[in-house]
């Protein structure tokens, strides 16, 4: 069995990446599936989500160090699903990395071995376009995009495809792509409008369904608990467990 390795990324802050990796991954935990997610932005803001606040815990940062294995750095944090925080040193591989080209395939090579035992890994991307991001484009060939329905993200997008078309090209390969509608705020025109313009470029490549603006979803990650621990058989959770369908069974807007 080859696990499906996912980065998951928008080079824009604030379109609900790291609620969405954590969410959806419990989700597709609580179906069953063994999930590792990776928290490969510095901030750790994925493991503050899932309850690690530990600032000293080595993580995939030793693994692309070559200092350890993907194995021994998983922590189980709920059942079917484990995580490999960031890491004191990713910083320092950012600053490493500057100007080496082969800098860029760290990642690749530390998912090379011991990642077969899981059925999916989310890598949890930094709101940015530097070496850390190159590492998870060289290391996947599936990628989900978190959007939000606002003219800003839109424009956002169109710099993030730029990026993903010049790896394309550079590493002759074409990633498996789509989209999830986060932060969706049903009432407004405007969301409806960049739904329908992105229909239209991004033909069947948004997953059926919106993951619904709500207070809850803001509050999780202060009490380190997903959607479905804090507020279970609210919409938010709802909507995250009709994700985690559309994921597995590629249902499309």
């Amino acid at each position: 069995m080859t696990s499906r390795i996912v980065a998951v990324l928008n080079q824009k802050g604030g379109v609900g990446k790291t609620t969405t990796t954590v969410n959806l991954a419990h989700a597709l935990a609580r179906m069953g599936k063994k999930i590792t997610v990776i928290d490969f932005d510095p901030q750790s803001h994925l493991a503050v989500a899932l309850g690690v606040v530990s600032k000293q815990q080595t993580g995939i940062d030793e693994i692309m160090l070559g200092q350890a294995t993907f194995s021994q750095q998983q922590i189980p944090v709920r059942e079917n699903l484990n995580l490999i925080v960031a890491g004191p040193r990713l910083q320092e591989i950012e600053q490493l990395c500057e100007g080496g080209s082969h800098r860029g395939d760290l990642l690749r090579k530390a998912l090379a071995s011991g990642t077969n035992e899981r059925d999916l890994i989310f890598i949890d991307c930094p709101p940015s376009s530097g070496i850390l991001v190159a590492n998870a484009l060289f290391a996947v060939e599936e990628l989900l995009v978190p959007m939000t329905s606002d003219y800003l993200a839109l424009q956002g997008l169109s710099h993030l495809m730029g990026t993903i078309k010049k790896f394309e090209t550079v590493l002759n390969k074409k990633f498996r792509l789509k989209l999830v509608m986060s932060r969706y705020i049903p009432t407004r025109r405007l969301s409806k409008d960049v739904v329908s313009t992105l229909k239209k470029y991004f033909p069947n490549q948004i997953l059926a369904t919106p993951i619904r603006e709500t207070a809850s979803l803001a509050e999780c990650p202060s009490f380190g608990k997903t959607v479905f621990e804090y507020r279970p058989g609210w919409r938010s959770a709802k909507d995250f467990e009709a994700l985690a369908g559309d994921f597995l069974e590629s249902r499309v807007m």
